[in-house]
């Protein structure tokens, strides 16, 4: 895919600001095209924005394991929206914060351990231990599924002092199936829904206010959700002492929203909301 001309962007500038047209400027630099061995890829950063590859179930298109995509044989669920919608949010992060972050996103698996270290090293797609990032999202996760000692590493990873954001699954079904994984991480935490007042919708941009976000499905159908996804559910797991651990976006689809930011026909209040949720996401999960 190739992103479309700067001027479509514009219609976001009432909401985010004058940053974003100078985010879209410095587009070509930070584009989906940027190589895999790219010498962004190694930067030294404070912040790096970590996607999860997991083995999909569910016929999630990872054929029962990681499809590793773009070059890399085969596709997973994992990848949606990947990698324009993780490069976009870096390009606002770096326009409209100070975070000193790396400008391409980084691939984590919860497989370290068990893989030979030139494949960690970058052989596969430059994935890497997931405890090397502590910010790391993720997609389609009603399809993910782990192994126990795959469970044991996030659950670690988490307690630890790690953030997960996930994002883009819809309805009842997509919900159970979700857990199923979540529960094999954490047997007995519970999930709550996260009131206005939360601090995670006050850290950057102030938030009480929010609404459902479609997908690029919606220019089309013009429904904001999918399957029975009627509600949008912004819910977390916190860790003992409060800290939200995994932050949860039920029936909404962010990373749509910021992959066709620069799609004319995709409004600009969905997209706005979309960048500000991520932003207030990434310094949440720096800050505690």
């Amino acid at each position: 895919m190739q992103l479309r001309r700067p001027f479509r962007f514009l219609a976001l500038l009432g909401s985010l600001g004058c940053g974003l047209l100078a985010l879209y400027c410095v587009r070509v630099a930070y584009s989906q095209d940027l190589p895999f061995d790219s010498g962004a890829s190694q930067e030294k950063a404070e912040f790096y924005w970590s996607r999860l590859r997991y083995t999909a179930s569910y016929g999630g298109g990872g054929g029962g394991g990681y499809g590793f995509g773009f070059g890399y044989g085969g596709y997973g669920s994992w990848m949606r929206d990947y990698p324009k919608a993780d490069r976009q949010v870096l390009l606002a992060l770096k326009r409209l914060t100070r975070i000193q972050m790396r400008p391409i996103e980084q691939i984590v698996d919860l497989d370290h351990d068990a893989r030979p270290q030139e494949v960690l090293d970058g052989g596969d797609g430059r994935s890497q231990s997931i405890f090397d990032y502590p910010w790391v999202y993720a997609v389609q996760v009603a399809n993910w599924t782990f192994t126990d000692a795959q469970a044991k590493r996030l659950r670690e990873y988490l307690l630890k002092g790690g953030f997960l954001m996930v994002d883009d699954f819809h309805g009842t079904q997509d919900w159970d199936r979700f857990m199923e994984g979540m529960r094999q991480v954490f047997p007995d935490r519970p999930v709550e829904d996260l009131p206005d007042s939360d601090e995670i919708f006050h850290t950057l941009y102030d938030l009480s206010e929010r609404f459902q976000v479609p997908g690029e499905q919606y220019v089309f159908s013009g429904r904001t959700y999918e399957k029975d996804g009627y509600v949008p559910k912004w819910r977390a797991i916190r860790d003992d002492k409060g800290r939200i651990m995994v932050a949860i976006c039920h029936n909404m689809h962010l990373g749509d929203a910021w992959e066709w930011a620069d799609m004319p026909e995709y409004p600009e209040n969905f997209a706005s909301l979309a960048y500000r949720l991520a932003l207030n996401y990434v310094v949440y999960g720096m800050t505690h």
